[in-house]
């Protein structure tokens, strides 16, 4: 293996990837209840936030103390058992660096290295038992299919502190329902629950719960509404009340953060005396860019600070970028968390963030910043598949058979634009390349539509041509 610091994708490569996969498919996990116990010993369960009941951070017990699982080395194969650990029947992705938040407590495994056909993760090679050099911040999570194993008995899975937990909530107008232009901003607080939708109780409902339902609906704050109008209207309809005792500090970034009373299912007199809570948001400027915010927005002093985000390809993301005495500058990570990310969100006319991103991963601000690493199966294999992690720029090309000679390297990202960009004309290059045995020297390269009639000319007349097979 020789190291070539270049990402190479091709609709032919594409098509192989997806026909390896199909080819090998996933390990056939065992279906035998008895066999799927468990781990002897261990518990494990799903943890963080935002996340679906099939996925999440992956924490496991053992002595009695609760961990997680490192990132390091971690592949889909270490995500298969994992999985199946968890009573699923296989998974579908993985994550790394903390996805679903840091962890606390041990670091039960590093450098974990499964087959995928194993029955337990302890049949996995690694670190041993708690010996690890990593942080929290590279917790791994399993993404697994939503389909269980076949007499798997819970026994061994245990949710978070056996609470329910609010993983959606959305705004219903209480008149004209369906009728509504999006976005609705302002209507009763339900709440997705096991069994459906349900209405909050407004009784100590504040105005910091409206600011954190609009925050994670994406609007920037709330304002009051017509409490006599809904509690009215709430006399003339039936309402499935799930949810009550609501208390919000006002900066969580979800309400499954705040302190939250679920009603029991034979409860007959839930909200006595109360009605639905209601909300009312303030849409940002990206959904509604009237003439008065525009001229409100114009007639800020010029010297106030200003913030911007850049580098991203979707709105609302991308780095930080502040404007101090004419100039523009970023932040620096250091205790970066949502709480921080959503007072820039919310500057910015967006509601509550999704996602604290550290490390630079929108990139750097006049300089580069390349991450290689060996992080395990990585890499791309000739007429086969690629395997590679997203935030890593190089990636190792096998070029075991190829013999020495002069070829043209082409690559090509993204080649069915499956994936937004800001940018497409960049997603292109072709190289001269040199391979004497040993070393290999790139040159000439050209990008995207630099492409001239002359360079598309040196091309053609470079030696090798005829050897070199291009996509």
């Amino acid at each position: 293996m020789r190291p070539v610091s270049v990402w190479q994708w091709s609709p032919r490569g594409l098509l192989l990837c997806l026909l390896c996969s199909l080819c090998l498919g996933s390990p056939s996990p065992s279906t035998d209840p008895e066999k799927r116990a468990g781990s002897q010993g261990l518990r494990f369960r799903l943890a963080g936030f935002p996340r679906k009941p099939y996925e999440g951070r992956v924490e496991i017990q053992r002595a009695g103390e609760w961990g997680t699982i490192c990132d390091d080395d971690f592949t889909l194969q270490a995500a298969h058992v994992l999985c199946r650990e968890l009573g699923f029947t296989e998974a579908t992705g993985w994550t790394h660096s903390a996805k679903y938040g840091p962890g606390t407590g041990r670091i039960w495994l590093d450098n974990l290295s499964c087959r995928g056909t194993e029955q337990s993760v302890t049949e996995c090679a690694s670190r041993g038992w708690g010996n690890s050099d990593c942080t929290h911040d590279e917790d791994a999570g399993v993404i697994c299919k939503d389909q269980r194993l076949p007499g798997f008995s819970d026994s061994n899975v245990i949710e978070v502190e056996h609470h329910l937990q609010v993983e959606e909530v959305r705004i219903r107008p209480a008149v004209g329902w369906g009728r509504r232009p999006l976005p609705v901003t302002e209507g009763l607080v339900e709440v997705r629950l096991p069994d459906g939708w349900s209405q909050v109780c407004d009784k100590g409902w504040s105005a910091h719960n409206s600011h954190v339902v609009c925050g994670m609906l994406g609007f920037p704050s709330e304002k009051r509404v017509n409490a006599a109008f809904y509690r009215l209207l709430a006399q003339r309809q039936q309402h499935s009340f799930g949810l009550h005792g609501v208390t919000c500090v006002g900066t969580e970034a979800h309400l499954s953060l705040c302190s939250l009373e679920f009603y029991r299912a034979n409860d007959t007199t839930r909200c006595p005396g109360g009605a639905p809570a209601v909300v009312s948001c303030v849409p940002g400027p990206l959904y509604a860019p009237s003439s008065g915010q525009k001229k409100q927005q114009q007639s800020k002093p010029q010297g106030e600070g200003r913030v911007r985000l850049k580098g991203g390809a979707h709105p609302g993301e991308g780095r930080v970028e502040v404007l101090k005495a004419s100039t523009w500058g970023t932040v620096c990570d250091r205790k970066w968390d949502l709480h921080a990310a959503s007072v820039v969100c919310r500057e910015l006319g967006f509601g509550s963030a999704r996602e604290a991103l550290s490390g630079a991963r929108m990139g750097q601000d006049v300089s580069k910043r390349y991450e290689c690493a060996n992080f395990g199966e990585q890499g791309i294999t000739v007429g086969c598949w690629d395997l590679y992690r997203h935030d890593i720029d190089c990636q190792w090309i096998d070029i075991t058979d190829v013999k020495p000679g002069n070829y043209i390297l082409q690559v090509v990202i993204n080649p069915n634009f499956e994936v937004a960009e800001s940018d497409f004309t960049n997603n292109a290059m072709k190289c001269n390349c040199k391979y004497d045995g040993h070393r290999i020297w790139v040159h000439n390269c050209h990008i995207g539509d630099a492409f001239s009639e002359e360079a598309n000319r040196r091309f053609e007349r470079y030696p090798g041509q005829t050897s070199n097979q291009i996509i």
